[in-house]
């Protein structure tokens, strides 16, 4: 089966020519090279390189030299700003960019609460009219995106890293989990989709990180595995555990059968994001 992360960062060292708006929890540099040489350690065969917000902002230009270069590996997901007026025509133009998949809002950076919000409306109107799902980080607020769901049914919104908040460092909430019946209410809008990307991150077990397959398991269930997309959130991980660890988390349980694993770490996305990798 072909495994594809759901979420991955490529990014540069801090320079002038394309400065960093604010450091990124992680390594200095991830280069588009390095990028695929950690995913054919582990054996990611391909991923979804979402453009770094907190250091590049809406400017997905170093993901897009990244895609250029290995285009058969990568799909490509780019922030966009709701309170932009012209929003709609850069989701327009996009749409029409090779590889790119999806536009994404980040809900927790300064995002306008209200479930009306003429700028958010804007985004899911425009990404509907060009068939591209909208990512949403989203934590803390899975109330306003059921009622965003509810009025966008055209548009397929991607909840990003479980809907729960994620730790950057050791050690993990004391209760990680302890918004999962907002994020299973969420099952309730056939055009919501999860990602489980970062779920290890969450464990409080070392791995295979036991603790953390009941909860995911009645995500499972509320969902189905065909409303779910695997993924590490690679490169923000780093300082809870390895590439390896969090592939491999999901290779070694006994929760999932060989089928579960094919349609969580691949097929679901493929289909989700109308893209297959060339491999």
């Amino acid at each position: 089966m072909p495994i594809i992360d759901a979420q991955v960062h490529a990014y540069e060292r801090d320079h002038p020519g394309r400065p960093w708006a604010a450091k990124l929890h992680g390594e200095a540099q991830v280069t588009g090279d390095e990028m695929i040489a950690a995913m054919d350690a582990v054996g990611v065969d391909a991923a979804v390189l979402v453009s770094p917000f907190t250091m590049y902002r809406y400017d997905a230009s170093y993901a897009l030299q990244v895609y250029a270069a290995h285009p058969g590996r990568f799909a490509l997901v780019k922030p966009v700003d709701p309170t932009d007026p012209a929003v709609a025509d850069t989701i327009a133009d996009w749409a029409k960019t090779d590889g790119a998949v999806a536009v994404r809002i980040m809900m927790t950076r300064g995002v306008s609460e209200d479930p009306a919000d003429p700028g958010i409306a804007r985004v899911l109107a425009a990404a509907a009219r060009h068939a591209l799902p909208v990512n949403l980080l989203c934590w803390g607020r899975l109330e306003q995106v059921a009622q965003l769901a509810a009025r966008n049914p055209q548009t397929t919104l991607v909840i990003d890293h479980l809907g729960l908040q994620q730790p950057f460092e050791p050690p993990p909430p004391a209760a990680p989990f302890a918004d999962l019946p907002k994020v299973l209410a969420l099952a309730a809008y056939p055009n919501v989709v999860i990602k489980i990307t970062g779920a290890c991150t969450l464990a409080r077990e070392p791995f295979p990180y036991k603790d953390i397959w009941d909860p995911l398991g009645r995500i499972f269930d509320a969902f189905g595995l065909d409303r779910c997309l695997w993924g590490t959130d690679w490169t923000r991980a780093t300082g809870l555990l390895t590439y390896k660890q969090g592939v491999d988390a999901f290779l070694v349980t006994d929760r999932l059968s060989d089928r579960d694993r094919a349609v969580l770490m691949g097929d679901t996305l493929q289909r989700v994001y109308k893209w297959k990798p060339k491999l």
